[in-house]
């Protein structure tokens, strides 16, 4: 939705507005009541639905809606370590 490229489903995040509609979730599962809208695995894709206000149109919700629990689930972890794999002549494949 954000950055309008389509995706298997299977790739996608769904989020949903919460019931007093000023908050948006994300949801897992799938299974969560209402109205949904589709976003890719990454905060980019989440900066472009902000920018173009698409979120508040996509869930149908008047007005800016607070994307931060989104974006936390997006974000790795403040100190994560991305490990890479070498091979035993140490380059990284």
């Amino acid at each position: 939705m954000g950055c309008r490229r389509k995706g298997a489903r299977s790739a996608l995040l769904r989020v949903v507005a919460s019931a007093e509609g000023d908050e948006v979730l994300v949801d897992e599962r799938r299974r969560l009541p209402g109205r949904g809208a589709w976003l890719h695995h990454s905060t980019a894709c989440l900066d472009r639905a902000e920018k173009r206000r698409a979120l508040p149109r996509a869930l149908r919700r008047p007005g800016p809606l607070d994307t931060s629990g989104v974006r936390s689930h997006l974000e790795p972890p403040t100190g994560a370590v991305v490990s890479t794999t070498t091979d035993e002549n140490g380059s990284n494949s």
